[in-house]
């Protein structure tokens, strides 16, 4: 095995073991960018020598006093709308040519803290405003979508070219990418994890999280970025609580969605799913039936908040060079100066509604499990999916509705490999839990997780 195959639990044992330097580590993970990159385009940018000069630090730190913790000398990426002091930040638009952040972001400054190596900075859909990341590859089939926003980090991790990847999450664009490339990916609870130097899309949907290639890895980048943010008017301190800390699933209530969530969902992905689900009551869960509510509203929500928010903070920018942004983007942009105050307020009336039944809800359960996507990574260009109900839906609408109720409500939400379609792709489930039990949702995948055979996997891409 190659160190750039490890998983991040897997290369912090072997470092800590001095049975692998992070220079090893660090150069493995750059020969594999430069092998499989061309295919991929993951990165926008990949900082080398900036990253073998980081990792030959961590050595002689973790040779002098040994390692500040799990990520020290660890491999990583950053999607391209974080800030890392003297790196671009283009948010993979032409409207930010140029632009290179003068500070680092408060999650890129705690990652620096905790010892880990910056690779680079990767690939988003324009200001992270879609679901595809069209300049980014599939790993595992490159005639097909990453997915979005965050889609080079999911890739990036996917194919062995980082150890762990950063991105953001508005309406799914950390776990949509990471379901379609097989990769585990966590939206925490809103506030949780500081957005302070992160180019935003909607403040009051935005968060940060980590894409990792097991579960365990993500909770070990959740420890070294969670915690209150002055400089973030929406951070908070609120403790990761799990009610049940034990290494099994006894006792534990697990929601079934009766609704919504497998509504016009492919029947591979219903299949593996379920699957999957059934998995939980064998190692102890019970299974409780779950009603969804106000689901007919949950698509409304989502664009009234989005839209408008997006557009505020665009609005200088779009005035003044309107040309130099994507079509998708620049309609989407457009279309929120339609939007009225009076729609807006009543989007946020309706998010605190939602909110409100969504904590009702989980009064009877304590993890609600779901598919993340309801199809896996559709072929590059494809605009819209038919369902067999008849209705047609745009391709970008199908991998946001999974996803959006996390973020109106600021519920955790993880998402973990639970098997692949007929043509090899891979298929994701969504845990989710009441705010701030994050460590709930990490509990119940890592306990998933290591019970089936191939956590970790990389894309099957040759070199």
């Amino acid at each position: 095995m190659q160190p750039f195959e490890l998983s991040l639990t897997e290369a912090s044992r072997a470092v800590r073991a001095r049975e692998l330097s992070p220079v090893e580590l660090t150069e493995s993970v750059l020969a594999r960018i430069a092998a499989v990159e061309g295919r991929l385009g993951a990165y926008v940018t990949v900082a080398a020598d900036a990253a073998l000069a980081a990792a030959a630090r961590a050595e002689r730190e973790i040779s002098g006093s040994g390692p500040r913790g799990p990520l020290h000398g660890i491999p990583m990426a950053l999607k391209d709308l974080i800030d890392a002091e003297g790196i671009p930040t283009t948010a993979s638009s032409h409207v930010r040519a140029g632009h290179v952040a003068e500070r680092d972001s408060r999650v890129a400054e705690r990652l620096g803290a905790a010892g880990a190596v910056l690779l680079g900075k990767t690939h988003t859909h324009e200001f992270a405003y879609g679901l595809t990341t069209p300049q980014t590859n599939n790993a595992w089939d490159h005639s097909r979508v990453a997915g979005g926003s965050s889609g080079g980090s999911a890739v990036a991790v996917a194919a062995g070219g980082a150890t762990f990847a950063m991105g953001t999450d508005t309406g799914g664009s950390i776990r949509v990418p990471a379901a379609l490339n097989g990769v585990v990916g966590l939206k925490p609870t809103y506030g949780l994890v500081p957005r302070t130097g992160v180019t935003s899309l909607s403040w009051s949907l935005d968060h940060v999280g980590p894409l990792t290639r097991t579960v365990q890895d993500a909770a070990l980048v959740l420890s070294a970025t969670a915690g209150h943010d002055p400089r973030d008017p929406a951070s908070v301190s609120g403790p990761m609580l799990d009610r049940f800390p034990g290494g099994d699933l006894r006792g534990l209530k697990v929601g079934v969605p009766r609704n919504h969530y497998f509504d016009r969902v492919t029947p591979e992905v219903e299949e593996s799913v379920r699957g999957a689900i059934e998995r939980l009551a064998e190692l102890g869960a019970e299974l409780v039936d779950v009603e969804i509510p106000m689901a007919r509203y949950i698509q409304a929500v989502q664009w009234g908040l989005m839209v408008p928010e997006a557009t505020a903070y665009h609005e200088r920018s779009l005035r003044a060079t309107p040309d130099l942004y994507a079509a998708d983007v620049r309609i989407l942009l457009e279309a929120g100066e339609l939007t009225s105050a009076g729609d807006y307020l009543r989007a946020q009336r309706a998010r605190t509604m939602m909110r409100d039944a969504w904590a009702r809800m989980f009064d009877g359960i304590d993890v609600l499990a779901a598919p993340t996507v309801p199809m896996t990574a559709a072929e590059a260009g494809q605009e819209a999916v038919e369902w067999a109900d008849g209705t047609t839906e745009a391709v970008s609408d199908s991998y946001v509705r999974l996803c959006a109720p996390a973020n109106i409500t600021g519920v955790p939400a993880l998402t973990l490999p639970v098997g692949h379609d007929r043509a090899g792709l891979p298929i994701g489930m969504q845990l989710m839990a009441r705010p701030f039990h994050d460590a709930t949702v990490l509990r119940v995948g890592r306990v998933y997780e290591e019970s089936v055979a191939g956590a970790g996997r990389l894309a099957p891409l040759a070199a």
